[in-house]
């Protein structure tokens, strides 16, 4: 494939998508190039998404690996992902001060 978690975690991040590049089992690659990503899954399970958002989470994932060099795919991805997380808001209701 000759794709890197280094450059998968760069591209990712460009389209507001958060990885870690990480070594998998019998990683060929060095440790600060590395051969995979971690997702990190209690970030996106406490925002509320469930089983549909994480498939469309994969599929803009997937788009953006499979175009890790293609400004135009990052781009639409990127409008894709704080579509999507619109939805699901980090803090769903106002913090009020109360004594």
């Amino acid at each position: 494939m000759g794709k890197t978690g280094k450059a998968a975690e760069k591209a990712l991040e460009a389209a507001d998508i958060t990885v870690n590049k990480n070594m998998v089992p019998f990683d060929p690659q060095k440790p600060l190039v590395t051969s995979g990503v971690r997702l990190g899954s209690p970030a996106v399970t406490t925002r509320g998404f469930g089983s549909t958002e994480m498939k469309k989470t994969v599929e803009l994932i997937d788009q953006v690996i499979q175009n890790l060099e293609d400004e135009s795919v990052i781009t639409r991805v990127k409008a894709q992902v704080h579509e999507l997380t619109r939805s699901f808001p980090l803090y769903p209701k106002a913090f009020r001060y109360t004594e």
